[in-house]
């Protein structure tokens, strides 16, 4: 079973939420908080295997609870909210969030979405997408607080590796694009994500994109 924590203020959105997930044979919801500093206490007390996060919340909001949550290390974030402004979505995935969608995403697409991150993966809504591609496209000189010098410790393989994260690409993608198995992709950006210290590929694929690689 994916153990999923929900936290969104609006109680009618929540239940709605854990309607969703409950529906799902493999997804439990173990627990409900409605503002970002609940969020935290209850992803510290039950460890679930995945928080579904909101972005505006009373007391702590979206992006600083994810930060949290990450850096103790308590479970995967997948951030879910109306808003796509590039404020959000930078926020979220550089505090470490594994997938950010829309609240106007699909059921199945949602409940795919917890599957998806819950199996190791990231996922970030296609308009989404778009957004940070266009983002980083519009702006090739954009300052950027990374260090090249991080990626000294990683293997040729595992650069390319990262430059198709860098570009969205899902494992069995970069499987085909650099012709290996779709395992020793897995293994690749596990190895590459210890080197580089990141909690996920998303943020990885957000190295990538500020590194130009």
């Amino acid at each position: 079973m994916i153990r999923v924590l929900v936290a969104e203020d609006q109680s009618a959105v929540r239940a709605g939420l854990v309607l969703i997930l409950g529906s799902a044979p493999d997804i439990e919801v173990v627990g409900e908080a409605a503002d970002g500093e609940q969020a935290v206490e209850l992803a510290r007390r039950l460890r679930p295997d995945l928080v579904l996060m909101d972005v505006q919340m009373p007391r702590l909001d979206g992006v600083s609870a994810t930060r949290r949550v990450v850096a103790e290390q308590l479970a995967d974030v997948l951030v879910l909210t109306t808003f796509d402004l590039d404020e959000y979505v930078f926020g979220a995935l550089r505090a470490g969030a594994a997938g950010f969608l829309l609240k106007n995403t699909e059921a199945k697409d949602l409940i795919t979405a917890v599957r998806t991150v819950a199996a190791g993966e990231g996922i970030v809504a296609p308009a989404v997408t778009r957004r940070l591609i266009a983002e980083f496209a519009a702006k090739p000189v954009r300052e950027s607080a990374a260090d090249p010098a991080v990626l000294g410790d990683l293997t040729r393989r595992e650069r390319e590796v990262l430059s198709c994260l860098g570009e969205g690409l899902s494992n069995a993608a970069i499987a085909v694009r650099l012709d290996m198995a779709e395992a020793t992709v897995k293994t690749h950006v596990s190895r590459l994500l210890g080197k580089l210290g990141l909690r996920s590929r998303v943020q990885a694929a957000v190295l990538a994109q500020e590194l130009g690689i």
